[in-house]
């Protein structure tokens, strides 16, 4: 049987946060004012953690939970919350008693966005209930719904994933040149993701591509080093004739091209000859 908490006036519990990255890093932290260790992860004493009041209901309505103060902690950097190490991370929140370490975890779900408050971050959290949102049956699209080489889209993400390395970088304007790079056409809109240096595992947009230089959608940092390595992953618009004429996978093409639009609704009919 599962310990039922705060039935006594006085108990000794306390609040813990548990992160897990896409990266694979595992954080924990407790509002405890020692470090525990429970559930395979030591959870490090946070005593300024802030967690505001977390609302359980049977419905299916998306709770949405805030917590400050955790991130200021040092294991927890700004450099690393403005790359977006922390974008999309598993959170759990719950309880638990410092001396038995049992525990019970009262929320479950992701990282909805991190916004910067002065010297201060804080974490809007959004539940697992927002799966419940999701459109169960797809919406008619003239451009494609899959996501470039999913399951839907049938495409080997490895063909189309091309091992490059940094030349030179220009910090004032994101951009940074590359070697191995191929046709900027294909690549506009697609994602670098850093194998080496201070960004290890951190994916970044590509906004624009001339010749072997791109410019990227997130600020680079310091360290970045001449040789470098990165992944370079293609993009696709999701048109139909995209999808035929360069990936020759029109068969997998998930939208519909050529169905009349709205203004079909609008027209007036003509006699014909």
């Amino acid at each position: 049987m599962s310990r039922v908490f705060f039935a006594q006036p006085l108990e000794t519990v306390a609040t813990y946060w548990r992160i897990m990255r896409r990266d694979g890093v595992a954080l924990g932290f407790t509002s405890h004012n020692r470090d525990l260790m429970f559930a395979g992860i030591r959870h490090l004493a946070a005593p300024g953690m802030v967690p505001s009041s977390i609302r359980r209901s049977a419905d299916l309505s998306s709770e949405l939970v805030e917590m400050e103060g955790i991130l200021s902690h040092c294991a927890i950097t700004p450099a690393d919350l403005r790359m977006g190490r922390y974008d999309g991370a598993v959170i759990e929140v719950g309880v638990v008693d410092w001396e038995s370490l049992e525990h019970s975890a009262l929320f479950a779900g992701e990282v909805a966005s991190v916004s910067e408050n002065g010297e201060s971050f804080e974490a809007s959290l959004q539940s697992a209930k927002t799966l419940f949102e999701r459109d169960l049956v797809p919406r008619t699209s003239p451009t494609c719904r899959a996501r470039f080489c999913d399951r839907d889209c049938g495409l080997s993400l490895a063909r189309f994933t091309h091992l490059v390395r940094m030349a030179t970088i220009n910090s004032e304007t994101g951009s940074i040149t590359c070697t191995g790079l191929p046709a900027g056409e294909m690549i506009v809109g697609g994602r670098l993701r850093w194998i080496d240096g201070p960004q290890a595992g951190v994916t970044m947009r590509i906004m624009a591509a001339s010749g072997s230089e791109l410019t990227l959608d997130r600020d680079l940092v310091a360290g970045l080093a001449a040789g470098d390595r990165a992944e370079v992953i293609e993009s696709c618009d999701h048109t139909i004739a995209t999808c035929a004429a360069r990936f020759g996978n029109a068969a997998n093409f998930r939208g519909e091209p050529f169905m009349p639009g709205n203004d079909l609704l609008t027209r007036y009919g003509t006699g014909g000859a």
